[in-house]
């Protein structure tokens, strides 16, 4: 079955198209406060889990890059300081608020311009065939209403030859870890995200989606049906996040 999580927002059962509205409502009401929560969430771990995607990226500076769902910067600006000052590199987001908060973080670190700031949905983008040498998606796959069609079209835009790289929360292997895991997004994300954002509904979504996130294996059988070819993944902190590549022939 294709696409079976275009129905599921949190424990609720909706439509793809309200699904998509409900997603882009999370993400503007959390968006100014979005970096400081994944910090304090995970108590910076994140910024290393980020450092890590972006070194097997391996950015160089002859490479065109889309950066899908990231419209804070986070890896954009990462694959900048690797690939260069004249690194082509185009972010891609659902959201327009998230996108205002890179552009502003992109001015304050004095780059004025070097940056496409593209809206938009990951399931239709609006680039020709063949054009992008790498794809990335850190933290944005899960909130996609259509994986499959987002796969489908991440493969479409790549070059032939070029890669796609996804960061993603996934599945801990241990079970003792994965109990130790789920008790604590369950009592304290929630929590979290209402004293610092006023928002414990958007932040108990969050947990919801990475509870019904494909499976490391499920990702990859996914990615290759897709067309994106010898997937492989690779878990950090014991799987709660993971790192899948694979690239288009």
């Amino acid at each position: 079955m294709q696409n079976p999580e275009s129905t599921q927002f949190g424990q609720k059962t909706v439509t793809p198209d309200e699904k998509t509205g409900l997603v882009r409502g999370v993400f503007d009401s959390v968006a100014d406060k979005y970096d400081l929560m994944n910090d304090l969430m995970s108590g910076g771990v994140h910024r290393l889990w980020k450092d890590r995607f972006v070194r097997d990226i391996r950015p160089r500076a002859d490479l065109k890059y889309l950066d899908v769902a990231g419209g804070t910067g986070d890896i954009a600006f990462r694959i900048k300081k690797r690939a260069g000052a004249n690194a082509d590199i185009t972010i891609f987001d659902l959201n327009e608020q998230m996108l205002t908060v890179g552009r502003d973080r992109a001015i304050d670190k004095g780059w004025l311009d070097g940056f496409e700031w593209v809206t938009g949905n990951a399931e239709s983008l609006p680039f020709p065939d063949n054009h992008f040498d790498v794809y990335t998606i850190a933290f944005g796959l899960r909130n996609v209403t259509r994986i499959d069609t987002a796969l489908a079209e991440a493969a479409r835009v790549l070059k032939p030859g070029g890669w796609f790289f996804c960061l993603e929360f996934s599945h801990v292997k241990d079970p003792f870890l994965s109990k130790a895991y789920d008790v604590y997004s369950k009592a304290f994300i929630p929590q979290m995200g209402k004293l610092v954002a006023n928002d414990a509904d958007s932040y108990e979504y969050l947990i919801e989606s990475i509870r019904k996130m494909p499976t490391q294996e499920d990702l990859c059988a996914r990615m290759e049906k897709a067309g994106l070819k010898k997937a492989v993944f690779s878990n950090l902190s014991a799987g709660i996040v993971a790192i899948h590549k694979g690239y288009k022939i």
